[in-house]
């Protein structure tokens, strides 16, 4: 096969989260196991970072990698799901996986995917894992898919692990409760490994520290080591004055990563790298902060609160949950801009009702949706919206309701896109 067929086989041949929502997910890491076994165990070949989170583990991931590729080090970065090419999930110092090893390696494991019927995610991450033992990578840093307990990635024995924050989201597989969901991210907790947790929550808090004390492992919380003094916004950057709370020292950090809700990822990052410097890696102030203004450009993240265009401004947001809409909306009060336009489609696996009422009532709404069986349909999508007091047209694809919102809007407008990975994943770059 070559790399379409290839990777149309991947898609179509095994289960995959993005088609089937929780039906394709493994309730426990057997397969894996196995498929790295015969692998002869990649994973045990490369120091690793295991990042968990609900928002802003894919963020904390990506500066991570900047800045250990930036300190010197061969740097692995396992991440999901994609926007446009498979092969944005494995990277190696922020350059993507060959075509030719994504072939070579699925025509390895087509008679283990006959035996033990994987799903899509298995495969990706035994992949991963196998790529970064070929390229002998000094690190990986490793962010899982859901939870952490039962994630594909949860066979790792790292060096560091780090959980970014705990919300309200794929509760259907995770649990209905706050501390639920903390405890199956705080699976990724291993014995005697360092764990960095970014935000403090009085529902979670207790969680993590009987799970960190029956493991033995030091538990870090990052808001509690570091906090931002200030934050400005310009030319899209992100400028941050951060204070070490032991002896109140500022330093300040310029992000290629406008969002304000990257002040928190950067507090946990900055805490995590504290931790690698302790455990002996040489990672210079000079490298960390080089390498988190230039995040994008050595890491190839996308879709956070991404500029694409300007008169009128073109906003890119993966945000979709509680939490990551929540800072969406406080993004939005930052901005300037005349008016808003919003394009959103989701997932009908969300809480969409608890999404709908943290947006502005003032915007102009163009609903739609991304082309996999788990999008809500876009009348539908609409429907609810509209009992929430949002009103707007309805679209059935993301580019068609994207040049609706274009051609309505002004110079001074914003046209923000948004509510699910696929929707942004799915936006043709080349605008008019």
């Amino acid at each position: 096969m070559n790399y379409k067929a290839t990777v149309d086989f991947l898609y179509s041949a095994l289960p995959m989260f993005s088609r089937m929502g929780a039906a394709a997910l493994k309730k426990d890491l057997t397969n894996t196991f196995a498929l790295c076994k015969e692998l002869n165990n990649p994973q045990n070949n490369f120091k690793s970072i295991h990042v968990a989170g609900t928002n802003g583990k894919g963020s904390v991931s990506h500066m991570l990698a900047a800045v250990l590729q930036t300190a010197g080090y061969t740097t692995g970065l396992y991440t999901s799901p994609h926007l446009k090419d498979f092969r944005e999930r494995i990277r190696v110092n922020g350059v993507m996986i060959e075509e030719d090893f994504v072939v070579t390696f699925t025509e390895k494991i087509k008679p283990l995917i006959e035996t033990m019927e994987p799903s899509f995610f298995e495969i990706t991450v035994a992949m991963a894992f196998e790529y970064f033992s070929d390229k002998q990578v000094d690190v990986a840093v490793i962010e899982t898919g859901l939870g952490g307990r039962l994630d594909s990635t949860n066979v790792i024995l790292p060096v560091l692990s780090v959980i970014t924050n705990i919300g309200m989201d794929h509760m259907n597989i995770l649990g209905n409760s706050i501390e639920q969901i903390a405890f199956e991210k705080a699976g990724i907790i291993k014995p005697g490994i360092p764990v960095v947790v970014g935000e403090t929550l009085p529902q979670t808090e207790k969680v993590f520290e009987a799970v960190a004390a029956e493991k033995g492992a030091p538990l870090v919380w990052a808001n509690r080591e570091k906090y931002a003094d200030s934050y400005s916004y310009h030319a899209e950057e992100l400028s941050v004055e951060i204070v070490r709370a032991a002896d109140n020292d500022k330093q300040n950090y310029i992000l290629d990563l406008p969002g304000i809700y990257q002040v928190k990822n950067l507090v946990t990052t900055l805490t995590a790298i504290d931790q690698l410097k302790k455990a002996g890696w040489h990672i210079p102030e000079q490298a960390a902060g080089k390498g988190l203004r230039n995040v994008k450009k050595l890491t190839g993240l996308h879709g956070r609160w991404e500029v694409i265009q300007r008169q009128p401004t073109v906003v890119l947001d993966v945000g979709h949950n509680e939490d990551g809409i929540r800072q969406i909306a406080e993004q939005l009060e930052l901005t300037d801009y005349h008016n808003l336009h919003i394009v959103i489609g989701m997932v009908k696996d969300k809480e969409i009702n608890k999404v709908m009422q943290l947006f502005p009532k003032e915007a102009l709404y163009y609903f739609t949706k991304a082309q996999t069986p788990r999008a809500m349909p876009e009348d539908q999508l609409a429907a609810v919206a509209a009992g929430h007091g949002l009103t707007g047209h309805h679209f059935p694809s993301v580019n068609i309701a994207l040049q609706n919102a274009l051609g309505r809007a002004h110079k001074a407008d914003l046209v923000l896109v948004c509510g699910s990975v696929f929707v942004v994943g799915e936006v043709e770059r080349n605008l008019k």
